[in-house]
């Protein structure tokens, strides 16, 4: 018998399993439908509602085949981490995992990583907001930074309540969205069926072909936007961090995690194959949602202000989810050391406020940059929060490697719902997520080019950040190893 199989065996489960402090306190109060919800609606925001309109523009219908690809890649990962979470319900989610099977080193860099995607997509929300704002002639007079302000103010305050209502917000928010989507497709293709004309144009699959093709200027765009359309699945490990929260993890996970394919088939594929065949691509335009610029068109009365309402709605959600995530993932740092000891403070409804106050700070900045260069905020921090989307999904793919690693020397058991493939899975899905760097260090035209000249400066502060709490670590390590013997 090896030596890990020895101490597995003769080590008490529960206390073998107890590894991340920061998973004390919370509540169980998420409830089957909260989850459910957060797991169909949480990936439903910005990224499709805002984002594809200047993607449209820029690589036309073969936008659809930027997100199949990377919708398969985000599945891969979030099943990862549903494997993971069965094995070991966690606040601290894939940062609790990469501590178990990758050490405190590797559950600094998933946590810090994750909180530069969440703390820079708090930015792209707010901006998002401000823009959704401006659509409406009465706003126009206000700043952008204002109403990032406002708005940024508004949430942070909700989110401080309790996670019961945040749990209820992001039900009713994920109604909404998937609600209006189901809408929008539904007219559309009643248009498509009828052949109603949309915008003096004539709908169907023609307009996918016409107009330059699918591929309107080459396959270089639509590789190129990757990048971006990766950001459009940034909220699929929400769903992990959730499973801390919820009494019922191992009946709940499976049916939330599986919900994601038809999620990614339907709402995601359908809704921009859909556009391309209501409008020609060369309609869409960055900065305005696509749906509100169909709805409009259509020369309903107050279309266009309804779906920019709903749109709004999803970019209010995902604010309140990231900054719900960055919450829980900084306390299960700071519990471990590796982050400022107020991330730990927990309120008495069992919120961490600490590290929703800090990710808050963070979007304050945001607010800066919406003042300082408000047509560029947008683009500019969506491809820093896709570097910090790449580096957490890497860790969660790691984390699982490791883990079915460990079960094939018997240490652990994998649970009955597995990522399939495994290992090629995750192998595949790191080298696709390493491609994606490389595709971004050929967007000469967009930040793709400077973001990725930027990631040295990225590892050159997570080395100096660890360098700097690993005295901390090494004293709260010493601490949980003296506690069972007091």
């Amino acid at each position: 018998m090896s030596e890990h199989q020895l101490r597995a065996a003769t080590s008490p489960p529960e206390a073998a399993r107890v590894v991340d402090a920061g998973d004390e306190g919370y509540s169980k109060t998420l409830k089957t439908r909260h989850v459910n919800m957060i797991a169909i609606g949480g990936a439903i925001g910005t990224g499709l509602f805002l984002g594809a309109g200047g993607r449209l523009a820029n690589a036309g219908p073969s936008l659809a085949i930027a997100y199949a690809v990377c919708g398969f890649f985000a599945f891969m990962v979030v099943r990862a981490l549903g494997e993971l979470v069965l094995h070991r319900p966690s606040s601290g989610s894939f940062v609790s995992y990469s501590r178990e099977f990758m050490g405190e080193k590797g559950a600094f860099v998933a946590g810090w990583m994750h909180f530069l995607n969440w703390s820079t997509t708090g930015v792209v929300d707010i901006t998002a907001i401000a823009l959704y704002i401006h659509y409406w002639k009465m706003f126009t007079t206000i700043p952008q930074w204002v109403l990032a302000l406002i708005a940024l103010a508004v949430v942070l305050t909700v989110n401080l309540i309790s996670v019961k209502i945040f749990g209820e917000l992001e039900f009713w928010f994920s109604i909404v969205k998937v609600g209006a989507l189901i809408v929008f497709m539904c007219i559309g293709i009643f248009l498509l069926v009828t052949g109603e004309k949309v915008g003096g144009h004539d709908s169907g699959p023609m307009l996918m072909f016409d107009h330059g093709g699918v591929f309107p200027h080459g396959w270089l765009p639509m590789l190129v936007l990757v990048q971006g359309v990766v950001f459009a699945y940034a909220s699929t490990e929400l769903v992990g961090v959730a499973a801390g929260e919820t009494e019922n993890p191992e009946k709940v996970m499976p049916k939330a995690v599986n919900s994601i394919v038809w999620r990614i088939l339907i709402f995601y594929i359908g809704s921009v194959v859909l556009l391309a065949m209501l409008l020609p691509w060369s309609e869409y335009k960055e900065g305005v949602s696509p749906f509100v610029t169909v709805m409009s068109k259509l020369g309903v009365p107050a279309a266009g202000d309804i779906m920019n309402l709903i749109v709004l709605t999803a970019a209010l959600s995902s604010l309140n989810s990231g900054l719900y995530s960055t919450g829980r993932i900084l306390r299960s740092l700071g519990a471990a050391g590796s982050a400022p000891r107020f991330t730990t403070a927990m309120s008495r409804s069992h919120v961490p406020y600490g590290g929703i106050l800090m990710t808050g700070a963070v979007c304050v900045l945001g607010v800066g940059l919406n003042a300082w260069v408000p047509k560029k905020a947008f683009e500019i921090v969506l491809n820093f929060a896709s570097i910090g989307i790449l580096g957490s999904w890497a860790m969660i793919m790691l984390s699982h490697l490791l883990f079915v690693r460990r079960t094939k020397t018997g240490e652990l058991r994998r649970p009955a719902f597995r990522l399939p493939w495994s290992p090629v899975s995750e192998i595949v899905t790191l080298a696709f997520l390493a491609a994606v760097i490389v595709l971004m260090w050929f967007d000469y035209d967009g930040a793709g080019h400077m973001t990725v000249l930027a990631i040295p400066v990225i590892i050159l502060a997570l080395v100096v950040g660890w360098f700097c709490v690993r005295g901390q670590v090494r004293e709260k390590q010493a601490l949980r190893v003296e506690q069972p013997h007091d």
